[in-house]
């Protein structure tokens, strides 16, 4: 299958004509690429929950493609779970499937070390880092907290939660930083982990201090050296400089503390280079353009107006007529990428 790809500038055009032609109809483009991917993935759900690094049944992969691992795994179903919340409340028995999947998983899992599952070798886990599943999981737990219709429910996601946000604190690297056991672009899984403990304390799990601040010091040090110097084998620029804005705008406090920082990646972000990360679009770019998209939103003014427009428009352009995004490099699978497609194109 060709992945399309697309400039900013040309983007940036193809977005103003698309919200003209849109302008009869109830859901703008964006919306309706949302309900279109969203739709590809719930069907495309494995019987157990869970999905993989293409769909849940093998019965759903491209045969024309080489995959590299078959099955079900964590991190792909944590990511689509993510996504099916942001896309309606029609996609819930979705999610709880997937939950449940996830769920025994980690309640089968040690206590200590970072890892959630047996399952490894994953094309997500050799590219974001062995430890992915536990922080994507992190992340979804903490959004579901709370929120499911039964105690029980609730009571056995926060109990899974708490084990989760114990393994990430406790396997903190020296540095700040959660870059082990190798991966290509390791940053990444050390912005997911940083991410999932501070949603994990906005829910009102008990996080300790002297991690959140291990992390922002790791990430104020790693913006100092030269791209890739602290982030990894990867070394693109794009992927530490988008983890260090999310990293770094989180809060008030935060943005005021660290106003140079944040000006100087914003300035970064008008250099097409920069943006094109790797020079190809693949889901390390994907998720990427989702930590610019929070920390730009946080920040707002014209900066996050224009960022919305054009991603917006970048991303409807590389969406296949079956509603998918796949990538070009890396991180190809279509689960992953296009969960992270629609996980941007929500960021409001």
């Amino acid at each position: 299958m060709q992945v399309k790809t697309i400039s900013m500038v040309t983007a940036g055009a193809l977005v103003l004509a698309l919200a003209a032609n849109s302008a009869s109809t109830n859901n703008g483009p964006a919306e309706t690429a949302v309900a279109k991917g969203a739709r590809w993935i719930a069907s495309v759900q494995g019987r157990d929950g869970g999905w993989g690094q293409d769909g849940g049944e093998t019965s759903y992969v491209r045969q024309n493609e080489h995959l590299e691992t078959n099955g079900n795994d964590v991190a792909n179903t944590a990511v689509a779970a993510l996504a099916l919340r942001q896309a309606g409340n029609q996609y819930q028995g979705n999610v709880e499937r997937a939950l449940d999947f996830i769920l025994r998983s980690v309640e089968n899992s040690p206590a200590d070390g970072l890892t959630i599952t047996n399952r490894g070798g994953t094309q997500i886990q050799r590219k974001l880092g062995p430890y992915i599943d536990t922080f994507l999981t992190s992340r979804l737990l903490s959004e579901v907290d709370g929120t499911l219709p039964t105690a029980a429910q609730n009571a056995r996601v926060r109990k899974a939660l708490e084990k989760c946000v114990a393994k990430i604190e406790s396997n903190q690297q020296r540095d700040g930083s959660w870059n082990a056991g190798g991966g290509w672009a390791p940053i990444l899984g050390t912005s997911m982990a940083s991410r999932s403990l501070y949603d994990a304390q906005r829910k009102g799990v008990k996080v300790e201090e002297r991690a959140m601040d291990a992390a922002a010091n790791y990430t104020k040090e790693a913006a100092k050296a030269p791209a890739g110097a602290a982030a990894g084998s990867a070394g693109v620029a794009l992927y530490q400089g988008a983890q260090a804005l999310e990293q770094l705008s989180r809060t008030e406090k935060d943005r005021a503390a660290n106003a140079p920082q944040i000006a100087a990646i914003r300035s970064q972000l008008r250099d097409e280079k920069f943006v094109n990360g790797f020079g190809s679009v693949g889901g390390e770019e994907f998720f990427s353009y989702l930590n610019v998209s929070d920390g730009l939103r946080r920040t707002g003014g014209e900066e996050w107006n224009k960022w919305r427009t054009d991603i917006t428009a970048r991303l409807l352009k590389l969406q296949n007529e079956d509603g998918t995004w796949a990538g070009s490099h890396c991180i190809t699978g279509r689960v992953a990428v296009t969960s992270a497609a629609i996980l941007n194109l929500t960021v409001r």
